[in-house]
């Protein structure tokens, strides 16, 4: 099967899109499967100005990615320089025609996503489109208000997939009642190999907690909507150490926010593992994600969970048997559910264990296998409906 892979974000970006759609990558070479990724241009890694549907052989930015990239020019987001909005090019359309793609995976499409999706139609191929940010909460976030125009786009996009893929039960109810059709389920993956209890590094926590504190940490980008301000109540528990680790818009203010912290910076792969295995507790505070891969990459290192009850964490945390699940958006409910774990070393050694048991089978190639079934499912949908 030929496919292309068009992503708002591939690596080196650091956020679930990027992850997901790399590991989505790796799983169809594994499989024997032939793809292609379309991914906005960073300065790290540019778009040659002569770059035409397939990269140049031999050495290159990409050269450790799974496939090859075509990486098409962007701008910084005003505001937030890590996101990239991709500009208008003919790059997509003749990265699809020529890679000869049997169908098209659109991984949180938005702006690069609409031209792949237009791509795909033009041409007559088949598309899914995996659903992945919630445009709506953002909307409210950072402008207040566009809600409506949010959820119009997102309806827009999606309703000219063949089949969207939604990665929570909560985001598929919010796309269904949306109007999107033709809507299924297909949840994320974790490393748990990479992500285990075994890691904990007793040096590491020294470091971190030199009197011993229980460590409550946060993982992911430090950007409005994601509310890490919430742990300021954690911050003034005794006995309590906070460690954040990201970056983001939202740092400067949030040292200031979360006083006693320790801000880790961005930090990947098997050091980030490493980090996550040494917590104590894990919390998310972000009321907005589909999924909450975070969530997971902590349950599989044994530890108990903190995360708002929307969203994906509803599907991820099991309240009183894996962690706890509080009110979105109260600090008080975040700092009492901390306080509750702090007091209980065997209510939180019990959570982590369940955590851990319950995240096994959810491994990337499981999951890589769905999305290939998915795909075998449109590919066979759309042959009969050519065929009547």
């Amino acid at each position: 099967m030929r496919v292309v892979i068009v992503t708002e974000s591939f690596p080196p970006d650091v956020n679930g899109v990027a992850h997901c759609a790399l590991q989505t990558a790796r799983h169809l070479v594994d499989r024997g499967h032939a793809p292609l990724v379309v991914a906005p241009a960073s300065p790290r890694f540019p778009a040659a100005p002569d770059q035409a549907a397939a990269p140049p052989a031999g050495p290159g930015p990409d050269a450790l990615a799974p496939c090859p990239v075509v990486r098409v020019p962007s701008l910084p987001l005003p505001g937030y320089p890590q996101v990239r909005v991709a500009l208008p090019s003919r790059r997509v359309a003749a990265a699809v025609g020529e890679h000869r793609a049997d169908i098209v995976h659109l991984a949180s499409p938005f702006i690069l996503g609409v031209r792949g999706m237009s791509a795909a139609a033009r041409l007559g191929i088949p598309a899914v489109a995996v659903y992945q940010t919630d445009l709506a909460g953002y909307a409210r976030t950072y402008m207040g208000a566009g809600e409506a125009a949010a959820w119009r786009r997102i309806r827009s996009v999606h309703a000219a997939a063949d089949r969207t893929l939604a990665p929570s039960s909560a985001a598929l109810r919010d796309l269904e009642a949306h109007g999107v059709p033709r809507v299924r389920l297909w949840p994320r993956g974790v490393d748990t190999v990479r992500f285990r209890p075994a890691l904990r590094d007793e040096s590491l926590r020294r470091h971190l907690a030199p009197n011993g504190e229980l460590i409550v940490g946060y993982v992911g980008r430090l950007a409005p909507e994601k509310h890490v301000e919430l742990l300021a109540g954690v911050c003034g528990l005794d006995g309590v150490r906070v460690v954040v680790v990201g970056d983001g818009p939202s740092e400067t203010s949030l040292r200031g926010a979360l006083p006693g912290a320790a801000f880790l910076g961005r930090r990947t792969g098997d050091e980030l593992a490493r980090i996550f295995a040494s917590l104590d507790v894990f919390v998310h505070t972000g009321p907005f994600e589909t999924f909450c891969q975070t969530v997971q990459e902590a349950m599989a290192c044994g530890l108990p969970v903190v995360a708002p009850a929307a969203g994906g964490p509803l599907d991820l945390v099991d309240h009183g048997r894996t962690g706890l699940l509080v009110p979105p958006g109260d600090p008080a409910a975040v700092r009492d559910a901390v306080r509750a774990l702090a007091a209980d070393p065997a209510l939180r050694a019990a959570y982590g264990a369940t955590g851990r048991a319950t995240v096994e089978g959810r491994t990337w190639a499981a999951v890589g296998d769905q999305l290939i079934d998915h795909y075998t499912d449109v590919l066979a949908a759309r042959r009969t409906a050519v065929a009547v």
